[in-house]
């Protein structure tokens, strides 16, 4: 009878020790049903091993490619509390950005749950952003993994550019996922700019009325060696010539030589764990390496 009690109580103990084991891994900070209202956040999250916890996201969160399966409740600049309650979240995160400015006040009437995260407009905001999460997630060591990827990365692409002494022109140009507008994303010292930057590009100067509103006139004016044009206008467009129609564009030494590239927008629009293979892409295009769409 001892040995059958005995037998028992190692079988009851090991079923315990084996339902420990199947609890996500971030303890005290673990949240089965994350919605998440910032892309480069999503971005993050996946690349931690967090991307399973995720059950919703804002339109804009495009990366990977599961993010893109997962439910949306609305633009980032346009959401809806109820819509994003409606996901039954543990945990909403987002780096206020997210609007219309009324969200944060619904948001807390509803009583969620949210944690602010930092931005990633900067390669050091970035390291600091993936340390943070890693910390709250319990995820350091993939953290820390990401961060020594990145810092390898970015070497090889500071050794890629020191072959090059060219440095021409760099305009981006990006067709507006919500509304229909083209705007520059460059001139304006955010993501894309540091990143070409880095690559041995120069800004073209941009001198269009408004901060999203595109001008044919300075576009021809601006008169880059190069336009990278976002994936979503791009597409639409659908072709390097039906793309020289937008205004301006055709007037340019870009649009005269060919020189107009296809890049994803999730890729120039914050720093993450990819961004130093990505300013080695951005390299080979500018320095004519590039075999990308153009």
């Amino acid at each position: 009878m001892q040995i059958v009690k005995k037998i028992t109580s190692i079988f009851l103990m090991a079923i315990l020790l084996a339902g420990c084991n199947n609890q996500p891994a971030n303890n005290s900070n673990s949240h089965v049903r994350i919605v998440s209202l910032s892309k480069h956040l999503t971005e993050m999250l996946f690349a931690l091993g967090e991307g399973s916890h995720i059950v919703a996201t804002d339109l804009t969160s495009s990366f990977p490619d599961s993010a893109k399966l997962l439910k949306k409740v609305g633009y980032h600049r346009s959401l809806n509390a109820e819509g994003i309650a409606a996901m039954k979240p543990d945990l909403v995160i987002h780096s206020n950005d997210i609007g219309p400015v009324t969200i944060y006040d619904q948001i807390k009437k509803l009583g969620l749950n949210t944690k602010v995260f930092g931005a990633a407009s900067t390669i050091d905001s970035c390291k600091l952003l993936l340390s943070s999460l890693g910390n709250y997630f319990n995820r350091k060591k993939q953290a820390d993994s990401l961060i020594q990827q990145l810092d390898s990365d970015l070497a090889t692409a500071a050794g890629m550019r020191s072959k090059f002494r060219d440095s021409p022109t760099v305009m981006v140009i990006h067709f507006g996922q919500v509304i229909n507008n083209y705007f520059v994303m460059t001139g304006r010292k955010g993501a894309a700019d540091q990143m070409i930057q880095l690559a041995g590009g120069k800004i073209a100067l941009y001198d269009g009325k408004g901060a999203r509103q595109l001008s044919g006139e300075a576009v021809a004016a601006a008169n880059p060696d190069i336009i990278i044009a976002t994936d979503l206008g791009f597409d639409k467009m659908g072709s390097v010539e039906a793309f020289k129609t937008i205004p301006g564009v055709a007037l340019t030494k870009a649009a005269k030589t060919n020189k107009i590239f296809r890049f994803e927008e999730h890729d120039l629009v914050y720093f993450g764990p990819r961004s130093g293979k990505s300013i080695q892409k951005l390299i080979a295009i500018i320095h004519g390496q590039s075999n990308e769409t153009k």
